[in-house]
């Protein structure tokens, strides 16, 4: 019999926010109800996972305008697809394993064909638990960046995920939506200038020495190395491009045109394969434009289950896996 101790559950769902970090709880959750106290046609649709997609704190304030479908996520998308075409808006909440892989037909023939203004707002993207490829979402992004007529947004933080709540409800047409929920760290709050908008890029961090290009929780860890590598005197720029599909092409390419010689470095919480990074690449080839690239994100395999800062140390994804990648890059254009 095994000696180990049981991994605890907390050690499996650790929160993404460093010591200290200021935090905003379920900011989805409340984002919505400010939304739909603007718009009665908003309404909340969940397959049995409001808790854990936050979407109980739009429940408890507008009971009759919460429907709750059971376990049932093909049935959730069709039902929602139902609510569009009677003209509401529904926000329609689950994992993100389940809406990519067991209601994918269901998104793509009842939504997307139909560009009915359905949002799905998915928890769990990447490698944001430690429960395995059950849960993990690592290619969805891949998944769904083939589907005509739908948007794919990936937040960085709690500022940003309120702003593009906000901007969902306002945009005519499918959206799928890469949700981090609880206690979401806010790191754009520092950058007093930013406004999210779907479709748009954003230079956070200026710096001649190598650039980011990222989305999703590694903005966050993209800022953080930016900030541990300027202690080094190492300046690394910082492009957030939280809007996947469709992709910010000409402020990607300004960006990278601006300092031509830096490595540019694409970092997105999902696998290598589909994502973010493929995206980019495809851009700069049709464009012409070759600067030294690299990708750091998830491998094409199925990953562990485990405790998550052990995991992101170990798939190359946390503050400091990714320090060390730039700083060796950089250390060796300086020798060369």
């Amino acid at each position: 019999m095994s000696t180990q101790p049981r991994l605890k559950t907390s050690a499996m769902i650790a929160s993404l926010a460093a010591e200290g970090q200021p935090t905003t709880s379920a900011p989805f959750g409340h984002a919505l109800v400010e939304a739909a106290a603007a718009d009665e046609r908003i309404v909340g649709m969940t397959a049995d996972l409001g808790k854990y997609t936050d979407l109980h704190v739009f429940a408890q304030a507008y009971p009759g305008r919460h429907y709750q479908m059971g376990m049932a996520e093909q049935l959730l998308m069709s039902a929602g697809a139902g609510m569009a075409r009677e003209g509401f808006i529904p926000f329609v909440t689950t994992y993100g394993v389940f809406a990519s892989r067991r209601a994918y037909d269901f998104i793509c023939m009842a939504i997307a064909e139909e560009k009915l203004n359905v949002k799905i707002v998915c928890a769990l993207p990447g490698l944001t638990t430690g429960y395995g490829p059950s849960h993990q979402a690592t290619e969805d992004m891949a998944i769904f960046r083939g589907m005509p007529n739908l948007t794919i947004v990936d937040p960085c933080d709690a500022v940003d995920i309120e702003q593009a709540t906000h901007a969902m409800a306002a945009h005519d047409g499918p959206v799928y939506l890469r949700l981090l929920r609880g206690k979401v760290p806010r790191v754009l709050d520092r950058f007093t200038d930013y406004r999210f908008e779907i479709g748009k890029a954003r230079r956070l961090m200026d710096g001649e020495d190598a650039l980011i290009i990222s989305s999703g929780l590694m903005t966050m860890r993209a800022i953080e190395a930016a900030d541990l590598l300027a202690e080094r005197g190492m300046h690394v720029g910082v492009l957030h491009s939280p809007t996947i599909k469709p992709l910010d092409a000409q402020t990607i390419l300004d960006e990278i045109r601006r300092h031509p010689q830096r490595p540019v470095y694409v970092a997105e919480n999902h696998s290598v394969i589909g994502g973010l990074g493929e995206s980019v690449a495809a851009l700069l080839m049709n464009a012409g434009v070759h600067p030294e690239f690299h990708q750091i994100g998830l491998p094409d395999a199925f990953l562990d289950a485990g405790a998550l800062p052990t995991l992101h140390d170990r798939y190359g994804i946390s503050t400091q896996a990714m320090v060390k990648t730039l700083a060796s890059r950089i250390s060796l254009t300086y020798a060369s």
